[in-house]
């Protein structure tokens, strides 16, 4: 094994009778932002099935707001960003970031039926982001 720098140190694995391969990329790893992305999506999908714990509170639907009619967005998911009233600390907090990252979400992620279909979902398109130059 060595180390072959570019932009980044990436790690790489020489296999005989095979091409020399990222680990990176051969263990599907996401770098730190779409790490935590993805975590807080797993978070956001257990909140709106009732699997996590309940402090982290309801999360609303846009279709759920009180006053509206009935718009082609009552059949999303799409979920109520509140407004922050302090920017340093408020757009941190899951409340906001949760919505957030969730609304960001391609709608076949969001409206998949099953845990593991988010999440079988899910890495491949964050992986994409995290390396955008890499084919899966």
């Amino acid at each position: 094994m060595h180390v072959q720098n570019k932009h980044d140190v990436n790690f790489v694995i020489t296999c005989t009778g095979f091409s020399q391969v990222l680990i990176s990329t051969c263990l599907c790893w996401l770098r730190v932002p779409e790490r935590i992305q993805y975590k807080i999506a797993v978070l956001t999908y257990k909140v709106l099935h009732d699997t996590a714990q309940r402090y982290l509170g309801p999360l609303d639907r846009v279709a759920d707001l009180h006053g509206r009619r009935a718009l082609r967005s009552a059949s999303s998911s799409r979920l109520v960003v509140p407004m922050i009233r302090l920017s340093t600390v408020g757009s941190r907090t899951f409340n906001v970031s949760g919505p957030r990252i969730w609304n960001g979400l391609p709608e076949d992620i969001v409206s998949a039926l099953t845990f593991s279909g988010v999440r079988r979902r899910l890495k491949p398109f964050l992986f994409q982001q995290s390396y955008p130059d890499t084919v899966i």
